[in-house]
């Protein structure tokens, strides 16, 4: 059970699973914004909605203990101030036949190897799901896992992007090429810069750890590696989830595709 602070999260999983919501809470009185509709939408739907009692009300130290725990995550908007939040099952995982249905003829899909920081994963989805990309293929080992941190900061894009969790990336990057997709990796230390990538064919785009980048086998798997380019010369790396939009941007949103 996810506790999600985010009142775009919420909204997401009430139009896409409704009875996978809980509760939601919000406080008494004057409606917050976003948590106002998603109190509406809860209503409406049949799902259960408390009210809490107002800041106001509260002891000062319940109220300095809500404050902490509902900080907003990853600078989403969420409301995280208000204290209001909700109770959400987790999405279910597909498999990766349903991940890689058919045999594709175009599309992007995203494979994280090792990435370990939610702020990271959640930012991925997030921008996976701007782009329409297919699907992500995600780890379970040495890996961050789909946290509330995750959902709050997708803002909804777990809801829209289907995923996969694999214990063994390679076989997984394997089980793509025979369904038709390349596999094209991504380090600071390859020749072509994505601008180079050819885009007539279905592509899975694998990036790496914060620390490590992709690991020796992952790399080896690959039919393809490319970078993001740097432009200066006082900063020549950046962090994973920024250089994954760039790259998915340059793959799948400048009508090149």
């Amino acid at each position: 059970m996810l506790t999600l602070r985010n009142p775009h999260s919420v909204l997401a999983v009430l139009a896409s699973r409704p009875d996978a919501v809980a509760e939601v809470r919000v406080p008494e009185g004057k409606g917050h914004g976003a948590w106002e509709r998603v109190a509406t939408e809860a209503r409406r739907l049949g799902r259960p909605v408390r009210a809490l009692p107002s800041a106001e009300a509260r002891d000062p130290r319940d109220r300095r203990d809500r404050r902490d725990r509902g900080r907003p995550q990853g600078g989403t908007g969420g409301g995280g101030r208000t204290g209001a939040e909700a109770y959400v099952d987790d999405r279910e995982a597909v498999s990766l036949d349903e991940l890689f249905a058919g045999r594709p003829s175009g599309g992007l899909w995203l494979a994280l190897d090792q990435v370990q920081d939610p702020h990271n994963v959640g930012a991925i989805f997030r921008t996976a799901a701007f782009f329409g990309v297919r699907g992500i293929v995600m780890t379970d080992v040495r890996a961050a896992s789909l946290t509330s941190v995750v959902y709050d900061v997708a803002s909804g894009g777990v809801e829209a992007v289907p995923f996969a969790v694999e214990t063994n990336l390679r076989r997984a990057l394997q089980a793509a090429k025979r369904a038709g997709v390349w596999i094209l990796g991504t380090s600071e230390h390859a020749k072509r810069d994505v601008s180079e990538v050819p885009v007539d064919r279905p592509w899975l785009l694998v990036v790496g750890n914060e620390e490590s980048g992709l690991r020796r086998l992952t790399l080896e798997t690959c039919d393809e590696i490319c970078r993001v380019s740097p432009r200066g010369d006082a900063v020549t790396s950046l962090n994973v989830s920024v250089a994954t939009g760039i790259l998915i941007g340059a793959l799948a949103g400048s009508g090149r595709r």
